[in-house]
């Protein structure tokens, strides 16, 4: 029943007992007037609080119809019908109606559309400035740092700011007798990372450039310093439940990690170190490739993937070129890659490499990989193919042994996977008939690091190793191939390299960025195969690195 006829019978029923009173009050004689006025002064209060009761009636009435127009599913409950009351003293005021129970106010709503996907949150509420950028419904932020890198070596190697640890050159050359320092900004890194959600789909976009792209001006040391950017990294990741996909140029799967198979560079093992050819022995490349992740645990990942393949004899950053036969000679820069040819060589499928990858917990990291490689050449002068099957085998140990030291190992062993230690290896020699034969090799990687507040210490040992191949040419007395007897200096046997280096951070804030003062020292050695009387038996390298770094501010928030 609503107020308004409740509101009115209950006037109705006020009025007939005022109309009551008044008869009563005009049949009383003079000497009744006191109690006359008596009444009239009950009747004047009576009807005061008659219209205060009337005004809450109706102020309850219209908070009931806005309660019940905004949510129809809550009706009123009947109010009890008072009914005509009637009596000769005075009337009672009507008993004050039952509170109405409050409304409850619906739960207030999230401004996201994806409760998932933090890029869509109202970032305005207490004006808190997040340490990311919203592009859409994703978030984005910078990614990279400005160094500057001073590197001396005792020698004059002639690389830059990398080591080219197959070519440093012997004590009787002129370049030993000279030493070398150079400023540079090249080790600067730009780019940007965006991450969203999805319909429960988390997408990764990932941008990495460096400037250590070869340049043509010749007056770069000069008077322009004009370097080049250089793509390191560009790939999308996606990733919904237990399925992960990427597709992009990103650190070859066989680099080891820190963490999981993830592509992030943060999470993937390749030193500390200011060295831009990081470490002897060290299986790395950034090439383009697609992988596919699945995830069966929290704690373990299976990963496969199809990576660029290129099969190569040597000739980059000073590595070693085998000697070929006479007749087949031709092959070096057209079916065969000596740094001679830009992605010109014929390759027959995509390197496999499947990784498992074990992190028990955020203090320990275990991987083991498998690489699977097809070489193909043809023979010009029989009109046959040579194909052959080559792989290696990986392992990776990342451990905090104790607090804040990690512990590190890595090791691979290959049949035709020279490429991979940084090319410091030729991936086969080519037999006098035209046959491909691989050449065994391996490296490994250990050491530590060490955290002390703002203070990290490490210290890395690296060693590349490489089988000797050789066989006679047609001719029957030339030897061909790499670490013959009379094969040049260049065809080494073992390359070492020691590492320590302190990195101190002065201040670190996702909002300010980073101040760091890296430092290395590095000592090289490599030895060949074949020395001749009375030629050195090794080449040797001290450098040192002292970089100043800003690191850019900029923080993802928790998907």
């Amino acid at each position: 029943m609503k107020f308004s006829k409740l509101s009115a019978r209950r006037t109705s029923v006020l009025m007939t007992a005022v109309m009551a009173a008044a008869g009563l009050a005009g049949a009383q004689t003079q000497s009744d007037s006191d109690e006359i006025t008596r009444l009239k002064a009950q009747l004047a209060a009576q009807q005061k609080q008659l219209e205060t009761l009337q005004h809450m009636m109706e102020q309850q009435q219209q908070l009931l119809e806005k309660a019940v127009s905004s949510n129809p599913a809550q009706q009123p409950a009947p109010r009890p019908n008072l009914g005509a009351v009637a009596s000769l003293t005075p009337v009672v005021p009507a008993p004050a109606p039952a509170a109405i129970p409050a409304i409850p106010e619906p739960a207030p709503q999230k401004t996201t559309t994806a409760p998932g996907n933090p890029c869509e949150a109202n970032e305005q509420a207490g004006n808190v400035v997040p340490p990311y950028l919203r592009l859409g419904s994703t978030c984005m932020i910078p990614i990279g740092f400005m160094d500057l890198t001073g590197v001396w070596r005792n020698i004059n190697a002639g690389s830059g700011i990398g080591t080219n640890f197959a070519s440093v050159p012997y004590n009787n050359t002129a370049n030993a007798h000279n030493s070398e320092f150079r400023f540079s900004p090249q080790n600067s890194r730009i780019g940007f990372r965006i991450d969203g959600d999805w319909k429960g789909t988390h997408v990764i976009g990932y941008n990495e450039m460096d400037f250590l792209g070869t340049s043509g001006a010749n007056n770069i040391g000069i008077t322009n310093g004009a370097f080049v950017p250089r793509l390191r990294l560009f790939w999308v990741d996606v990733r919904k439940d237990k399925w992960e996909f990427l597709a992009g140029q990103s650190w070859t799967m066989l680099t080891p990690n820190r963490k999981g198979i993830s592509p992030l560079p943060g999470d993937i093992f390749y030193g500390q170190e200011m060295d831009v050819n990081y470490l002897v022995g060290l299986t790395w490349s950034r090439q383009p490739g697609v992988r596919v992740l699945y995830h069966p645990t929290d704690t373990l990942t299976f990963g496969l993937s199809l990576e660029n393949p290129d099969q190569q004899i040597g000739g980059s950053a000073g590595a070693p070129i085998p000697t070929l036969p006479a007749a087949l000679t031709s092959l070096a820069g057209s079916q065969i890659d000596n740094a001679t040819n830009v992605l010109n060589t014929p390759n027959l499928v995509p390197d496999i490499i499947f990784k498992v990858a074990w992190d028990p917990s955020a203090r320990a990291h275990f991987e083991i990989a498998g690489l699977d490689r097809t070489f193909r050449i043809w023979d010009p002068a029989t009109n046959q193919h040579s194909t052959k099957a080559a792989g290696g085998v990986t392992y990776g140990v990342n451990v905090e042994a104790v607090k804040n030291l990690r512990v590190i190992s890595n090791g691979f062993w290959s049949d035709g996977g020279g490429r991979y230690m940084f090319g410091t290896v030729p991936d086969f020699i080519v037999r006098p008939n035209g046959a491909i034969s691989p050449i065994h090799s391996g490296g490994t990687t250990d050491g530590f690091e060490a955290t002390f507040g703002n203070t990290l210490f490490y210290a890395y040992y690296g060693l590349a190793f490489a089988e000797r191949n050789f066989a006679y040419d047609a001719n029957g007395t030339s030897l061909i191939g790499y670490g013959y007897h009379g094969s040049a200096n260049s065809n080494n046997r073992t390359m070492q390299e020691i590492t320590p280096g302190i990195i101190q951070t002065f201040w670190k804030s996702p909002r300010y960025g980073a101040l760091s003062l890296i430092t290395q020292y590095e000592y090289f050695l490599r030895a060949p195969w074949f020395v001749t009387l009375g030629a050195p038996k090794s080449a040797h390298d001290s450098a040192i690195y002292v970089d100043l770094r800003y690191t850019l501010p900029g923080s993802m928030p928790n998907f």
